[in-house]
């Protein structure tokens, strides 16, 4: 596993401690055996391809003084952008490019299902999104040229943005501290952190980010969990009544009904819980969702090419994560869907869950058991690993 560089001979447990979600912190060359080769023309030929999330960002340009446009883009929108005041943005990078995916290896110390994406920018001279706050934690790092990065700690709330932008600009910045990033450094920042980037010449610069799910968004999913798959249809009895005075009264005891009724259908035991929200995070965007194979094979035919080709590799959208039960069974999570495995406390969730690549030496005891060689098949079935041949 690739080790980040923490400054002052800080480890990853004393980082977590007592910077994570916290305060800032610098690295200077925090990446000592990581090289970025990407060059700017080939982010732009991303840029321009249907399924890859990317936008410009125009400072002085445009119709307001911070515009946004959205990809896909073509040739001619890069031939008329102008010297300098500008940034592109590409989502997902890592998705698409393996040379940008090793960067996550470096920040396996943290949980996989917290990690969302690798965005990398290209800023001409002077470019920037502006000032600004994010509501995750990222990591930046200056793949190449140099970037000046500014931060305050005053308290944001959505009122202070400068209003009829699509972007969220602060109109008002006082910088209370401020580094200059050079090649190999990388800033963290925790979520509501306000901070400002500022290209000094061009400059390329990757944003490992970790996703934190809104507690509304969280609780939208769940609901709509319980209403699709626990809650039986029906509709309430009345315990006996008696006659009101006051027909328009809600009595107290009917009140305690409703207030019964909804705790035995919002009720879920910790199990059910442990399962929704393995299948909720490892979801995929709409734009990253993978495909099934054409010609799916069962067991034992997966099993002979599995053992002739000797390797699989997991498909770059695939986003995987596990956890344990306490009736019987694990589960393996693939971008929203669960896999059941009968409990086992050995490695064998780790192992697939954790490299990019699966050698067929080092799986081939367990694939000799019918549970786990259906588990590795399944997944190869719908999309979640390929045959270097395929």
């Amino acid at each position: 596993m690739q080790r980040l560089k923490f400054p002052d001979g800080l480890t990853a447990e004393q980082f977590l401690t007592d910077y994570w979600q916290q305060k800032p912190l610098l690295f200077r060359q925090a990446l000592p055996d990581f090289r970025c080769h990407l060059e700017p023309d080939e982010l732009a030929g991303l840029a321009c391809e249907d399924d890859v999330e990317s936008r410009l960002v125009l400072e002085k340009h445009g119709s307001t003084p911070w515009e946004a446009r959205h990809g896909p883009f073509d040739d001619e929108t890069f031939s008329k952008l102008p010297e300098s005041h500008w940034t592109l943005l590409v989502q997902d990078v890592d998705k698409h490019l393996p040379e940008v995916a090793r960067l996550t290896e470096y920040f396996r110390f943290l949980p996989d299902w917290r990690f969302d994406d690798v965005m990398v920018s290209y800023a001409a001279d002077q470019g920037s999104v502006g000032p600004h706050i994010d509501d995750y934690d990222v990591f930046l790092f200056q793949a190449k040229g140099r970037r000046r990065w500014k931060i305050h700690y005053q308290r944001v709330t959505e009122d202070d943005y400068i209003p009829g932008l699509d972007l969220r600009i602060l109109p008002e910045f006082k910088a209370e501290e401020e580094w200059l990033l050079e090649p190999g450094d990388m800033l963290y920042l925790p979520p509501n952190v306000a901070h400002w980037g500022v290209a000094e010449g061009e400059c390329l610069s990757c944003s490992i980010g970790f996703q934190a799910p809104a507690f509304r968004e969280m609780a939208t999913a769940w609901c709509e969990e319980l209403v699709q798959k626990r809650i039986a249809t029906g509709r309430i009895r009345d315990k006996p009544l008696k006659p009101q005075s006051a027909s328009a009264e809600i009595k107290p005891q009917a009140l305690e009904q409703i207030r019964e009724l909804l705790d035995e259908l919002l009720a879920q035991d910790s199990d059910h819980q442990r399962r929704w929200f393995g299948r909720f995070i490892t979801e995929s965007k709409l734009n990253l969702q993978v495909e099934e194979q054409d010609q799916p094979l069962d067991p034992d035919i997966f099993h002979n090419r599995f053992r002739e080709v000797a390797v699989i590799h997991r498909n770059p959208c695939t986003r995987l994560a596990f956890s344990r039960g306490d009736q019987g069974n694990d589960s393996l999570f693939a971008n929203g869907k669960e896999y059941p495995l009968p409990s086992d406390e050995g490695d064998f969730l780790p192992v697939i869950t954790h490299y990019q690549a699966l050698h067929y030496g080092y799986l081939e005891a367990w694939l000799e058991q019918p549970d786990y060689l259906q588990l590795v098949c399944d997944l190869y079935n719908d999309g979640h690993f390929e045959f270097p041949d395929d």
